[in-house]
C-alpha cells in the first residue's frame, strides 16, 4: 500500500487511514461498541418497546489543551423569588443594601461538570449545552472528577453557550434517561 494511493488529500497519513478504513469495511462490519454513532442510534432506538432514552451524554476537549473541558454554573435559589433578569425597578423603598438586595445576589452554589446534553447549535456552531450531574457526588473521584457513575446523570437546568470552534474532540457516552 503507497501513500496516497486511492486519495489525494494531500495529507499522507490521512490517506492512508482512509484507505485502511476503506478496506477494512470491505472485511468486517465496521460498528463500535460505544460511538457517537451507536449512541445516537439507541437513542432513536424502538420506543415503543419501553426505550425511554432521551440523551447522549457528551464530553468535549479544547483544541489548547488535552484535559476535558469543565462548565460551571449556578442552581437558581429557590428563595429568591425575583427570578433572573430582573432590575431593581423603581423606587426600592430605602431598602438599600439590605436582604432584599443579598436575596437578588444569591444565585445559589455554582457547581461544574464535563458532561453536557446538547440543547441546540446554530449554523455559526455556537451550542447551547446543559451541564449533566451525578445525582450521587459521593461516588466521585477527587483525583480524576471525569470518572463518575454516569448512568445516574441528570439533568440540571444549567445551560451554557460554548463555540463549538474551540474543540477538537467529541466523545459520546451510551444513550441514557437523564431527566
Amino acid at each position: 500500500m503507497g501513500c496516497g494511493k486511492n486519495f489525494d488529500t494531500g495529507n499522507c497519513v490521512c490517506d492512508i487511514l482512509k484507505e485502511i478504513a476503506d478496506v477494512q469495511s470491505d472485511v468486517v462490519e465496521n460498528c463500535c461498541d460505544t460511538s457517537c454513532e451507536r449512541s445516537i442510534n439507541d437513542l432513536l432506538g424502538d420506543r415503543d418497546n419501553g426505550n425511554r432514552l432521551d440523551t447522549v451524554p457528551v464530553l468535549l476537549y479544547c483544541k489548547d489543551g488535552c484535559k476535558p473541558f469543565e462548565g460551571f454554573g449556578a442552581f437558581e435559589d429557590p428563595r429568591n423569588q425575583h427570578g433572573h433578569g430582573q432590575g431593581h425597578g423603581g423606587d426600592r423603598g430605602g431598602d438599600r443594601g439590605g436582604d432584599r438586595d443579598r436575596e437578588r445576589c444569591d444565585f445559589g452554589a455554582v457547581v461544574g461538570s464535563f458532561f453536557f446534553r446538547v440543547k441546540r447549535v446554530d449554523n455559526d456552531c455556537c451550542a447551547v449545552l446543559e451541564l449533566l450531574r451525578d445525582g450521587d457526588d459521593k461516588d466521585k473521584n477527587p483525583e480524576d472528577p471525569t470518572k463518575q457513575k454516569t448512568c445516574q446523570l441528570r439533568t440540571t437546568g444549567i445551560c451554557i453557550s460554548v463555540d463549538l470552534d474551540c474543540f477538537c474532540h467529541v466523545t459520546c457516552l451510551p444513550a441514557i434517561q437523564a431527566q
